[in-house]
């Protein structure tokens, strides 16, 4: 992933999206007979590999070149439409994890829950899924065994390329999960779809459900063996961790609980060497990688990030320089300057004991309380994420952060385990309590922390989940299965626009699909309630 030109793979897939184009342009060659198409580029045996390094740093960068320019979506600032970011003002914003202080665009709508569906991020991050998806489509359209016999492939390369297609087929997979939670019905188009213009038919969720899964299952015994393959890259076990993800909340997906397949994937996982780290802030910092720290095995899949080769206004580089501001200095978390937006919420900080290690919150000179959104002072900062080592030095770059994203680990499969054996998903009692006291000794330090099995409840595991997976990606569709995201049920400071918090409409627990696309395509139809 590092420096690679992607400026002739685009073309593959066609041009960048616009907000004003609708999804019949999801696949599209050029009309030029000069133009390079994917016939021409996949003559170079090296374009197997470097297509697949674009589809991994879909989700971790922007555009073609630099930390800007040549974005692969239009329509919105780059930073802003970079995919981890959009998914993490999705997953976070939307909750009682963060609350931002700017006022972009309609950016504060995430945190009052007053989205609409021509909301500006909204429909980058769509876009964003459907880009990556269209990507994908290509890539696994031109390494059928057809085209490769076409183009003599052979060999040591020819083998490459087949577990190279089933990643590109995880990433698939992935992109159509975030879809699927996010917007529910949406077009659905896969390489067997013509190349061209047309409009795509709208897949329902429960179908949707079906088709990632049986993917998934498809494609397993194709991925590289669990912690095997090269980091950044998926492996078996990542296929294992989507499935499981797909299963602990098919009851919301499709209406029926999975919750004993939740117990078979995590235990594969849990079986397959996987071990908690040591140290949780290790798990955020700038060197959480298993090449710097060979012994670095709690993280399933990551997106990677460096600040002198993978540089982007997005992803962990948002995280950590937004996460900047008020009394703090930013060179201690290893950056050249705070953004001075993202805080937590009250309720956050109340979930933790004064003892718990994973409280990472900066106070000095900050008000638990938020009265006024836009005062930085306002509410307590969160600095789990850093760019600084273990050593305590600081990254590569102040500029761009070296942290990678942990997308997967392990700590989040234990609290799944857990969470499948209460909900009557099989399994064993003393495992599932065992597994989430270890976290708690590693949080606390020692067995202090340490919870008897009458206190393990589905409450708990929820309020858990928040303590140790906070700001990673979770929590929005956490509260959605627990029934806690809308509604009454639960309340956080700003939810429905007021300090105390307040309901919203259940129709948010889903996102819109984008007017720009339901007005272009007449197959969509808009999801209740927008």
């Amino acid at each position: 992933m590092k420096k690679i030109n992607y400026i002739a793979l685009i073309i593959i897939a066609g041009l960048a999206f616009t907000f004003s184009s609708c999804l019949k342009d999801l696949d599209t060659r050029p009309l030029d007979d000069n133009e390079i198409t994917a016939a021409d580029v996949f003559d170079d045996p090296a374009a197997y590999r470097e297509f697949l390094a674009k589809l991994y740093a879909g989700l971790a960068v922007s555009g073609q070149q630099g930390p800007a320019g040549m974005a692969d979506i239009s329509g919105i600032d780059e930073g802003f439409g970079q995919y981890l970011r959009g998914f993490w003002y999705h997953q976070v914003l939307t909750t009682d994890e963060a609350l931002i202080g700017w006022d972009d665009q309609t950016i504060k709508d995430f945190i009052y829950h007053s989205w609409g569906a021509s909301d500006v991020f909204v429909t980058a991050m769509y876009y964003r899924i459907f880009y990556q998806i269209s990507l994908a489509n290509e890539y696994i359209r031109e390494t059928t065994d057809a085209k490769l016999n076409d183009r003599g492939v052979s060999g040591t390369l020819r083998d490459q390329i087949e577990v190279y297609r089933a990643e590109a087929r995880f990433l698939r997979a992935l992109s159509y999960w975030h879809a699927l939670d996010i917007f529910a019905n949406v077009p659905f188009v896969t390489e067997e779809d013509p190349v061209g213009a047309f409009l795509p038919e709208q897949i329902q969720r429960a179908d949707l459900f079906d088709y990632i899964e049986s993917e998934l299952i498809d494609i397993q015994d194709l991925m590289v063996a669990p912690r095997q393959n090269e980091y950044g890259r998926a492996d078996r076990a990542a296929a294992w961790m989507l499935l499981a993800k797909l299963y602990l909340n098919a009851e919301v997906y499709t209406g029926q609980p999975m919750y004993d397949k939740v117990i078979d994937f995590t235990t594969q996982i849990i079986n397959a060497g996987y071990e908690i780290e040591d140290e949780y802030a290790n798990l955020f910092n700038a060197d959480n990688n298993p090449i710097d720290h060979p012994d670095f095995n709690e993280v399933i899949f990551a997106i990677r990030y460096d600040g002198t080769d993978i540089q982007t206004y997005g992803g962990t580089n948002f995280i950590i320089h937004a996460q900047v501001g008020g009394d703090m200095s930013p060179s201690a978390y290893g950056v050249d300057g705070g953004w001075g937006g993202l805080r937590t919420t009250p309720q956050m900080v109340e979930m933790f004991d004064d003892d718990d290690g994973r409280a990472m919150f900066f106070t000095d000179g900050q008000t638990l309380e938020i009265p006024d959104l836009g005062n930085f002072e306002n509410g307590y900062a969160v600095v789990k994420f850093t760019n600084i080592r273990r050593d305590g030095t600081q990254g590569s770059r102040l500029d761009f952060v070296d942290t990678d994203f942990p997308m997967f680990r392990l700590g989040d499969v234990y609290l799944m385990y857990a969470e499948a054996h209460l909900r009557n998903g099989g399994g064993d009692a003393a495992t599932a309590l065992a597994y989430v006291n270890e976290l708690r000794e590693r949080a606390f330090g020692d067995n202090s922390g340490n919870i008897n099995g009458g206190q393990l409840t589905l409450d708990f595991i929820l309020d858990e989940r928040a303590r140790e997976l906070y700001w990673e990606g979770h929590r929005r569709t956490d509260l959605i299965r627990f029934g806690s995201f809308t509604g009454d049920n639960y309340l956080w400071s700003w939810k429905g626009n007021i300090q105390e918090g307040a309901p919203t409409n259940s129709k948010f627990n889903i996102f819109p699909i984008p007017f720009s696309d339901t007005s272009a395509n007449p197959n969509l139809v808009q999801n209740d309630g927008y």
